[in-house]
């Protein structure tokens, strides 16, 4: 079963996702802000983490930054779930090191699902 780290601030959006995933045979942990997220990785080491961008403390980025500067996380895949749809957002995240960009309103928790399996398979 793949380990799943959710960083997400809005309760509700992470209830709704945490539930899908479980539903798809995921083990699901969360954070609901960065330093939280970077801690629980480096003690869980999920097989992906579904990451957003505006998050009380550090941001999305700052945390993105800081997972692949880490020798030991580093190499695991970040899907960046975010409302931020500028182009250069989404070209910041990509250069960060990101495995994919997502804007919230244009997915459904199902295409988000299945971005997850396509970047879990690549890994």
């Amino acid at each position: 079963m793949s380990k799943i780290l959710l960083i997400e601030d809005d309760k509700f959006l992470r209830e709704l996702v945490i539930q899908k995933l479980g539903k798809e045979g995921y083990d699901v942990q969360e954070a609901a802000e960065g330093e939280g997220g970077l801690a629980k990785m480096k003690n869980e080491k999920p097989d992906l983490v579904l990451l957003d961008l505006i998050l009380p403390g550090i941001d999305g980025f700052e945390v993105l930054r800081r997972i692949k500067e880490d020798a030991d996380l580093k190499s695991v895949p970040v899907i960046i779930l975010s409302n931020l749809g500028q182009r250069d957002d989404v070209q910041k995240g990509i250069d960060l090191g990101a495995a994919d960009y997502l804007i919230k309103a244009h997915f459904t928790p199902g295409e988000i699902v299945e971005k997850i399996r396509a970047t879990l398979r690549a890994k």
